[in-house]
């Protein structure tokens, strides 16, 4: 089965509890109410790609960083203002998280068919299927009727899981929000396009645990590689491929990657080096068999677009993603 022919159909609502009340995502939200948004989000997201071959990954990494902070409610969109600290200032977020050009230009094309009926944070779960899918992986029925916040959480941001986590620490943030192993795995793979700058892993380059070395699990050609387009002291931003293979293609060599010792960022390479992981056997089966890692992906994308939504009367539909409305 290739990627592109990959659908995974979930029609039946997935039953929550959100705030205390019963609350429902389903495929069909929009259904009768905004039947297009998908191709929508979709058409913005393939034309900014024309231009960017980053934004899929970029966008996909947004969706996670709202997610992870208070849920899936589009706090991660919001700019600083008198009432709200904009999680955009938090360490994980700084000149690093990107995208949000082509989430307000979406917004507007869905504002322009189907006024002040979609949230934003139902255009970034719906932006990630897209760029996941547009970028050669999976595509699936996205679970929708998300609600924007109207708070932001700093401190929430500033504890998303890290490139210089430990496995404990990662699968520690993971399981505070629900998700297990094969989530952290699967989630994770998202590594297999994108790019991630110097300052985030440099230190397994020189100085792994304040040893004054290079980190032993790293393999020593890509070492080499890595020093030369991040030289010690050099500029921090510098850009470097998360796949060394197929950098803007969402594949399974992630973990193929791994297996060979090129995983980019600790937490990544951690996976399946640490002693004793239990997370080294789905390393390994999705190393094995793309379409068992794109399955998973898809499962627990979904389980994360799960992560405390806003329904019913809870929140708001923003008129603009950056701003609470009214403000």
């Amino acid at each position: 089965m290739t990627s592109s022919s990959l659908l995974v159909a979930l029609a039946i609502c997935v039953a929550l509890l959100s705030q205390g009340s019963q609350a429902q995502l389903c495929s069909y939200f929009y259904d009768t109410t905004c039947p297009n948004v998908s191709a929508i989000v979709r058409s913005v997201v393939q034309q900014a790609q024309s231009s960017d071959i980053r934004i899929t990954a970029s966008l996909t990494r947004l969706f996670f960083h709202d997610c992870f902070v208070d849920g899936c409610d589009g706090s991660v969109l919001l700019d600083s203002s008198s009432t709200i600290v904009s999680e955009k200032g938090a360490v994980p977020n700084n000149n690093s998280v990107r995208g949000f050009n082509v989430v307000d230009n979406i917004k507007t094309a869905v504002e322009n068919a189907c006024p002040g009926v979609v949230s934003c944070a139902d255009i970034l779960a719906l932006a990630a299927e897209a760029s996941v899918n547009l970028a050669g992986g999976p595509s699936w029925s996205v679970l929708l009727g998300r609600r924007d916040g109207t708070t932001a959480n700093i401190t929430g941001a500033n504890n998303l899981p890290s490139p210089l986590d430990s496995l404990s620490t990662l699968q520690s943030k993971f399981s505070a929000v629900g998700l297990g192993d094969t989530d952290l795995v699967a989630l994770s793979g998202a590594h297999t396009f994108g790019r991630a700058q110097c300052r985030f892993f440099s230190n397994r380059l020189y100085n792994f645990s304040g040893t004054g070395n290079p980190d032993p699990s790293l393999n020593s050609s890509y070492l080499t590689t890595l020093q030369q387009n991040c030289p010690q002291g050099g500029d921090g931003t510098t850009l470097n491929n998360l796949d060394p293979t197929t950098p803007n293609t969402f594949d399974n060599n992630y973990f193929t990657n791994l297996q060979s010792n090129r995983g980019l960022l600790q937490s990544d390479q951690e996976l399946l080096s640490t002693s004793g992981a239990s997370t080294a056997s789905i390393v390994n089966s999705f190393a094995s068999s793309q379409s068992t890692f794109f399955q998973n992906f898809v499962k627990s994308m979904i389980n994360m677009g799960n992560i405390s939504p806003l329904t019913g009367s809870n929140g708001e539909i923003r008129c603009d993603c950056k701003k609470v409305n009214g403000s």
